[in-house]
């Protein structure tokens, strides 16, 4: 029951970021989101979603189904819809290194002499966040800084200073990081559940897998602590949710094996 909790925590995250995105979408894309531009805005959301849909499929390979309902045609199908995940997941990723490149270009905003009450009444935004923005207005604009250099993002009316730029800058890596990890571990996570419908529960490839996935998990509970100190309350709640979710399916696999190898079925996977 804790397991499908974790799952439905992690489904109404991608209205969490959907929400938060649409809302940085009104600073970021002025003239409106073109079709072009959904990746780069809404990254985090279609990256969520089709995280989800294939944790789900995954959940259904390893535990739901008996190994003698995995037929040919059903073991397909699984393997299609989440060949359809992995493109939304490295279209999603693709989406990160934009942003990342996007705020990259960004430069010093010069002839205001640093003060941001200069760009209240000019109807600009400073950005608190990676992906959250404040009106500048009267009232807060000496709240926010009180610093002289200030960074202008291409395209946009949104400043912020050089210390909360190298922060964004910073949490845009680990964002590109987290999501290249997470590819790596699919891959891994892949080939294991590969072995596994052929029997094959020992050898070189499985040792790889384990070792490699014992340095991934470690890189993304580092980015997990890292937003945890640096970044949103809720991009620290959805890594930690991730990092419970996918020792779930780990298990599920185990568990997988451990079946095969009481019935005697399993083979060795040949040396490479």
């Amino acid at each position: 029951m804790f397991k499908y909790a974790v799952y439905a925590l992690l489904t109404f995250n991608i209205y969490v970021f959907f929400a938060e995105e649409w809302a940085a979408a009104a600073f970021r894309f002025v003239e409106g989101v073109a079709l072009g531009d959904v990746i780069e805005g809404f990254a985090a959301s279609i990256d969520t979603a089709a995280w989800v849909i294939l944790l789900l499929l995954f959940e259904l390979e390893t535990y739901v189904l008996e190994d003698k309902h995995i037929t040919r045609r059903v073991s397909w199908a699984l393997h299609g819809l989440r060949a359809i995940c992995y493109a939304f997941i490295i279209y999603a990723f693709y989406g990160y290194l934009t942003k990342l490149l996007f705020l990259m270009g960004s430069n010093a905003l010069d002839g205001i002499g640093g003060d941001l009450c200069a760009l209240a009444q000019a109807g600009w935004a400073y950005a608190v966040d990676l992906d959250e923005y404040v009106a500048l207005t009267a009232d807060n604009c000496r709240t926010l800084s009180s610093s002289t250099n200030l960074i202008a993002f291409p395209g946009m009316n949104s400043v912020v200073d050089q210390t909360g730029f190298t922060d964004i800058i910073r949490l845009a890596w680990v964002d590109v990081i987290n999501a290249a990890v997470w590819l790596f571990v699919v891959m891994f996570l892949e080939v294991d559940v590969r072995l596994q419908e052929r029997k094959i529960t020992s050898g070189t490839i499985r040792k790889i897998s384990k070792t490699s996935k014992f340095v991934l998990y470690g890189t993304l509970l580092c980015a997990a602590i890292y937003w945890g100190f640096k970044g949103d309350f809720i991009d620290f709640w959805d890594a930690f949710l991730w990092l419970v979710a996918f020792f779930f399916i780990e298990l599920n696999v185990f568990e997988w094996r451990q079946e095969t190898d009481i019935t005697g079925q399993s083979v060795d996977q040949p040396a490479i």
